[in-house]
């Protein structure tokens, strides 16, 4: 098989590559069914397997190996590269992230507007060491852990100071 394939890359004759076709199609379609791939998969990725064959026959190299070794490396990679692409998600334009929030109506972004002078008011009284945890946390939406290693700080002081602030938080908001 590995001087036929060498004649296929040096003359393109289609009769000896149907030699070779006949030979290794079947081969190719019960090896990717053993492999798990269904068998309308199985039998189009060894149409392209063959084809690719067909293509680059010149680069066929008789002294690295065998014309088997290298048909079926060729199969083995189309058939990784069909895994990739059935397990990549599609797009679903329904998707409800990607749909835009709803604007706020007048009255709405007033209520926010007073809720978030309320809420940078009692900040304000809170000691600066509470304040920053909270605005690391509630704000920036960071993990505990992530803010202990930013300020520096052990992980039990940045929840003792998360709890504080909530505690004083709560009445200064009356919530």
């Amino acid at each position: 098989m590995s001087a036929l394939l060498v004649a296929i890359a040096a003359t393109r004759d289609k009769q000896k590559f149907a030699t070779l076709f006949a030979y290794y199609a079947p081969r190719v379609k019960s090896y990717l069914m053993r492999q798990g791939t269904d068998n309308a998969t199985a039998e189009e990725l060894t149409q392209e397997a063959l084809l690719i064959v067909w293509r680059r026959a010149d680069s066929f190299d008789p002294a690295k190996a065998s014309a088997g070794t290298w048909i079926y490396t060729i199969v083995r990679n189309l058939r990784i590269d069909a895994l990739r692409k059935m397990r990549r998600p599609e797009f679903d334009v329904d998707d409800p992230t990607f749909v835009p929030d709803p604007q706020r109506r007048p009255d709405d972004n007033l209520q926010y507007d007073q809720l978030e002078q309320r809420v940078r008011d009692a900040l304000s009284k809170l000691p600066e060491e509470q304040a920053e945890v909270v605005r690391l946390s509630f704000f920036e939406d960071k993990p505990h852990g992530e803010i202990a290693a930013q300020l520096r700080l052990p992980l039990g002081t940045v929840k003792s100071r998360l709890r504080l602030a909530v505690r004083r938080l709560t009445p200064l908001l009356g919530d």
